[in-house]
């Protein structure tokens, strides 16, 4: 079967569903006014849901009373906490368009995403404003506009009172209003900024709710910045969909995590492979005597889980894991595991839900079952397309609406996606094609290996030649060359990297995803 239709598509999505983050934050508002939405564990601050619907009519008429008209940009560049939460989803409930800035962003990449984004005002955190300084003082220089910041505190609760704006009118939201803008890591030339409308944001959420049957007894940790697609989708705007709540840390932090699950009795996690990598070298939380039953499961995403850390997850949390898989173009979920541990498949980010998937070789055409070519999405919650890139808009849709994603892999028999590697990321070794994840994955078998990276380099001889990037387990002692020798066992020679450096980090966003082609430019031996 080349192309997946998933049933539950017409479930997830019904006419009478919120169709605007206004509409999702009105209804629990109505509905279960006193029920958490969001609980900051560093101040042990609770937003209620009506306290949520109240904070976002607030900022949305200071804004508006400050000169911004729907549609304006806010970019915020803060790290997790209530207000940051409350700023996010208030920006697009005003009927604005919220603009989260990566912390990790040089000065070039600021200047760039705040003057190509048309931003007006920034809500940057105490810590982060000198850093703004030289990049806004740039594009003022340039004429091309003054940009306000206005520094605040992330765990702050109230930053207005102003009573005479209390009955001032708000402007509509429609589905088709945009109301996320999201720029790509751009590891391969600028950043591209990603258009998101209500109605597709929204409907991350609702397929995220969907896929894990999740109602309003449910409370999620969440691990991810506000600034990835993960943070916001998954866990910020998923329990509007559902009515359930988020736990907010400012950071993940390792040494915290579990006591965090277990003080705030959440209901399931999510997590990128790199925080499973971190957890599986810290102890196991039952023998701490912590209280993780009300645990049902660990979504993990972002980046492919190696059926290894799967297994080895499972095996000392006794918490079963869904891996997914989506982008910053679908609203983070694409595909899922389902719920049932005995429907699963390691190795499988999971079924198309809520979207439809395919697989095309290099002509276009719909492959079957078991070929490998470009997995292609088609959604309610695909981009709308890239800001002010009209080219590269039309590039990453064919005529009929179809997504690029950009990434490699094939359907099974039973519609599940298996992905190989990224058409950019490809490793080409005398006309061969490599898949840097079957590097990763036989390196990741070896017992003193943490995580590890493959990438291609130049060679004269073949084109490409492999380089693997390790980092080791604390305390282990291990050679490049035990390593290349296990790989020969594991791989064959041919595939078997060239070249293996033993290094202490590797490149990565904000998932957690390690930057294939970064780590190339950092280690060319050439």
């Amino acid at each position: 079967m080349g192309e997946v239709h998933q049933a539950d598509r017409d479930q997830a999505r019904t006419n009478a569903a919120p169709d605007t983050i206004r509409q999702m934050v009105d209804h629990w508002a109505r509905e279960t006014p006193q029920a958490p939405y969001l609980i900051a564990p560093e101040t042990g601050a609770v937003m209620t849901y009506d306290a949520l619907h109240g904070h976002c009519r607030e900022l949305a008429r200071v804004l508006l009373m400050n000169g911004l008209e729907p549609g304006d940009k806010v970019s915020l560049m803060m790290h997790n906490g209530y207000q940051t939460a409350r700023l996010l989803l208030g920006v697009m409930y005003a009927g604005m368009t919220v603009q989260p800035i990566n912390l990790l962003a040089q000065a070039s990449q600021l200047k760039y995403v705040l003057d190509h984004s048309d931003t007006r005002l920034v809500f940057a955190a105490h810590e982060y404003v000198e850093r703004l300084r030289a990049p806004l003082e740039e594009i003022t220089a340039s004429g091309a506009r003054e940009i306000a910041v206005f520094p605040l505190n992330p765990d702050q609760i109230d930053i207005f009172d102003d009573p005479y704006i209390a009955h001032l009118p708000l402007p509509p939201v429609a589905p088709d209003d945009e109301a996320l803008l999201m720029y790509t890591s751009g590891t391969t030339g600028v950043p591209k900024g990603v258009v998101q409308t209500h109605h597709a944001v929204s409907a991350g959420g609702r397929f995220t709710t969907a896929a894990h049957a999740l109602t309003q007894a449910d409370r999620v940790l969440c691990t991810m910045p506000l600034y990835h697609i993960n943070g916001q989708i998954v866990t910020t705007v998923a329990p509007l969909a559902h009515g359930g709540s988020v736990v907010m840390p400012h950071r993940f932090s390792a040494s915290a995590f579990w006591q965090l699950v277990a003080d705030h009795r959440c209901t399931w996690i999510n997590v990128v492979p790199t925080i499973i990598a971190y957890l599986l070298n810290g102890p196991d939380p039952r023998a701490l005597g912590l209280d993780l039953s009300r645990v049902r499961f660990c979504r993990s995403a972002s980046a492919p889980l190696s059926p290894h850390h799967h297994r080895a997850f499972e095996a000392k949390f006794g918490i079963g894991v869904i891996e997914t898989m989506g982008l910053t173009e679908t609203n983070a979920p694409a595909f899922t595991n389902p719920l049932d541990p005995g429907k699963r498949k390691l190795g499988s980010p999971g079924q198309a839900f809520g979207n439809t998937a395919k697989v095309i070789d290099a002509e276009g055409r719909t492959v079957a079952a078991g070929v490998a070519g470009e997995i292609m999405i088609r959604g309610d919650n695909v981009m709308k397309g890239y800001y002010k890139s009209p080219e590269q808009t039309a590039q990453a849709f064919d005529r009929d609406g179809w997504l690029h994603t950009g990434d490699l892999g094939y359907l099974d028999d039973d519609g599940f996606v298996f992905v190989t590697g990224r058409l950019k990321e490809l490793i080409i070794k005398g006309g061969e094609n490599i898949a840097p994840r079957e590097i990763d994955e036989a390196l990741l078998r070896h017992p003193a290996v943490l995580e590890a990276a493959a990438v291609g380099i130049p060679d004269a001889r073949y084109g490409q030649q492999i380089l693997a990037c390790v980092i080791a387990r604390p305390g282990a002692i291990v050679t490049a060359e035990e390593l290349i020798a296990f790989c020969v066992s594991e791989l064959g020679p041919y595939k078997t990297p060239a070249l293996i450096r033993l290094v202490d980090d590797l490149p990565k966003g904000p998932s957690g995803k390690v930057q294939r082609l970064k780590l190339a430019e950092m280690h060319n031996p050439g």
